[in-house]
């Protein structure tokens, strides 16, 4: 049995993509525009920090190391990036550039996904990657040249909130799956003791 914690990178993914939803619609008028730092950062530290770890060591199977990690490090620095700016009063421009590009890695990893019939339910989970993608590549249009056009904001964050309904509908059963499946799981230190 494999440990893999891909569970937190989509709860982490599908919040972020709440909170992005929410300031797409509210926060880009926000007069109180830093109150969104703290929700920006934290999404944005565990995608980086879990994300580039899973980069490095490949903890699952071939492929998924590539969707999960690669694309959870940029949703990180995305993420890292739009807190630093906000908190700075800096221009958000860069950051959705970078995000556009982004968005189009995934939008390509979710067609991989339904291709290849990866995960369980590849319709699904190609369908997540190939919104939060479409989320990304609005972010530039949103920003620079449909910020006043309140239908054209509501359709990103609507996009965004499709997204994350995606990646509920998939991690919470997964919960459930894994503490199931983990229930008698003992890390190597205890393998060795007598259990009562």
């Amino acid at each position: 049995m494999f440990i893999d914690y891909v569970g937190l990178l989509l709860i982490n993914m599908m919040i972020g993509y709440v909170l992005l939803a929410a300031y797409v619609y509210r926060g880009l008028d926000d007069p109180l525009n830093k109150r969104w730092v703290p929700g920006f950062a934290m999404v944005g530290v565990i995608a980086f920090v879990f994300g580039g770890h899973m980069v490095m060591t490949w903890p699952i199977i071939g492929q998924y190391n590539d969707a999960f990690g690669e694309m959870s490090v940029l949703l990180g620095i995305i993420f890292l990036g739009a807190a630093f700016a906000i908190g700075k009063g800096w221009s958000l421009t860069m950051v959705a550039v970078y995000a556009f590009f982004a968005g189009l890695a995934a939008i390509d990893l979710g067609a991989c996904i339904i291709s290849m019939k990866m995960t369980l339910v590849p319709n699904l989970s190609g369908a997540g990657f190939i919104l939060s993608g479409l989320g990304g590549v609005m972010a530039a249009p949103t920003l620079l040249w449909f910020r006043n056009n309140r239908p054209f904001r509501t359709l990103a964050a609507l996009i965004l909130l499709a997204a994350a309904l995606i990646w509920a509908v998939t991690v919470y059963p997964e919960y459930w799956m894994h503490m199931k499946a983990f229930a008698k799981w003992l890390p190597l230190t205890m393998r060795s003791m007598p259990t009562h």
